[in-house]
């Protein structure tokens, strides 16, 4: 057996093999350790659904996830293999110069890469489909519209149905489809609140379309998801998923309001400011959004001046 010394103690080679080995899964175990220390107790919501479309899309992340895994682990296993035995000091590995080819590993990492990406093509294709952000969302009760204005740097919400309006907030029935149409009165902008779904951009003189679902009753947080200019920081929203009487006793309430919104106030609230705390209004207009959009179309309109 072959021997080395270090000081006076004289080990078998292959204890210190055993001794790099524990040494490398201290580390890697260590590194875990500190990981999972960091992470616990943080709140992602996107791992948190609170929608039907956010459970969907996390589904999906976590299926593409552990399907790169068939990947990933393998090639960290021969990386330390390889780097393992044939290392310069393995006399035991064979010395091969003339290999050059091997019809077997050649169909393994060529061919297991492309069955992965066939899964994902299909997948891709199935999911751009079932979450389309256009698509209308299946339930028993009757969907509710909410028209969204990005502005600097601040979220406007209208009700055009319910004649009211909010700022930086606004409430929805749980278990209610609800319907944002998007459009921009500022640099083009990104909607996004994670623990319900999917983002999508509203830009000036565009009208898109954004469909989700609260599965329970809760406040979420809601952000630009597109850099926008020095007040991008601020500029977030909540999203309160109530109940429907709790939401009716909240329209009713802003109809009564005293603060009402209209093409005046409208320009006044346009005007660029960051970390705007919610507001509430009584709608005065029930185009105003169409206004909004209208402006950047036709040249010359007073409502944009």
């Amino acid at each position: 057996m072959l021997m080395y010394a270090e000081g006076l103690k004289v080990y078998p080679r292959n204890v210190s093999k055993a001794y790099k080995v524990v040494l490398f899964l201290a580390i890697v175990c260590g590194i875990i350790a500190v990981f999972v220390h960091l992470l616990h107790g943080v709140n992602f919501p996107f791992l948190n659904p609170k929608g039907q479309i956010a459970y969907q899309e996390r589904q999906l992340l976590i299926f593409t996830s552990l399907l790169s895994l068939v990947v990933v682990i393998p090639v960290f296993l021969m990386l330390f293999f390889i780097v393992t035995r044939y290392r310069e000091g393995n006399k035991k590995a064979r010395y091969e110069p003339d290999w050059d080819h091997s019809r077997v590993l050649e169909a393994l990492w060529w061919g297991l890469p492309c069955v992965i990406i066939l899964i994902l093509a299909v997948v891709t294709w199935n999911t751009s489909h079932q979450l389309d952000p256009y698509k209308s969302i299946s339930s028993s009760n009757k969907p509710i519209t909410i028209e969204v204005v990005a502005l600097q740097w601040k979220w406007l919400f209208i009700y055009p149905n319910e004649g009211i309006a909010s700022v930086n907030s606004f409430d929805f029935p749980v278990n209610t489809p609800v319907n944002f149409q998007l459009t921009a009165d500022a640099p083009m902008n990104s909607f996004w609140i994670p623990s319900l779904g999917s983002q999508i951009y509203a830009m000036p003189g565009m009208n898109t379309q954004l469909n989700l679902i609260a599965n329970s009753i809760g406040s979420y947080n809601g952000s630009s998801a597109n850099i926008s200019g020095t007040g991008f920081a601020g500029m977030q929203f909540i999203a309160k998923a109530t109940s429907q009487q709790d939401y009716n006793n909240w329209t009713k309430s802003l109809q009564d309001s005293s603060s009402v919104l209209n093409d005046t106030s409208y320009q006044s609230l346009a005007k660029p400011s960051s970390y705007v705390s919610a507001s509430y209004y009584k709608l005065n207009d029930a185009y105003l959004y169409d206004k909004i959009v209208l402006k950047y179309m036709t040249p010359g309109n007073s409502f944009a001046n």
